[in-house]
């Protein structure tokens, strides 16, 4: 087991990480899935969703083409571009969190499969943008993996003494790939615990709090 406590590099997912977007991305969708004819009995398996990026997300749950997907997107973020700082709230002890981290003296990222303007539109209307050091997303519709994107962090940032925190398996994933480890958070309820645990989650928060002594706070 590494030492998650001395890693100088704390990066977070956002969504159902540090923000509860979940919410509006699934009202937003099934809008735009409803537009696009989606059966109402495909709309259960929505939520899954949160956590790949689009337009492939759309391509990988309901198999559509990469035509259809790239349409159903762009309609997608045309609504979801729309909303303001009520569709992407911090979670509750996010931003205390965040604070404390930093007043350790860690430095902290965001790596996220949204796209780049949207996440920094999100953190900044969330009140949590000025913890990060490194704020980085999807910069195109091209395939791009979760673990293109932290590499990326890690690059920008010069170390590979990280952990990545996620609330879904593409998280832990992304990290091992890295080679950094990585710690599951529940408090989004995005996925189980189960698969944060098959995916080799290091350790898994409940809390944000839960989090924090995990990552050596007091």
């Amino acid at each position: 087991m590494p030492d998650l406590a001395a890693c100088q590099l704390v990066v977070f997912d956002f969504d159902g990480t540090l923000a509860n977007t979940a919410p509006c991305i699934i009202r937003t969708a099934e809008t735009v899935l409803r537009e696009a004819g989606l059966p109402e009995e495909r709309m259960k398996d929505v939520p899954q969703l949160i956590g790949p990026p689009f337009p492939q997300a759309f391509s990988q749950v309901f198999g559509y083409s990469a035509k259809d997907a790239q349409k159903i997107t762009n309609r997608y973020r045309e609504i979801y571009s729309s909303l303001g700082p009520e569709a992407w709230p911090a979670f509750a002890g996010v931003k205390e969190l965040l604070e404390a981290l930093k007043a350790s003296g860690r430095m902290l990222a965001i790596a996220s499969s949204k796209r780049m303007h949207l996440v920094e539109k999100s953190a900044k209307d969330a009140g949590i943008a000025p913890f990060f050091s490194f704020i980085e997303g999807k910069r195109s519709d091209a395939p791009q993996t979760k673990a293109a994107t932290l590499a990326f962090v890690l690059d920008e940032a010069g170390t590979e003494s990280a952990v990545m925190i996620g609330d879904r398996h593409y998280d832990i994933d992304a990290a091992h790939a890295v080679g950094i480890p990585g710690i599951g958070v529940l408090w989004g309820r995005t996925a189980p615990r189960e698969e944060l645990e098959g995916a080799g989650a290091e350790a898994i928060a409940e809390t944000p709090e839960e989090l924090g002594k995990i990552l050596g706070l007091a």
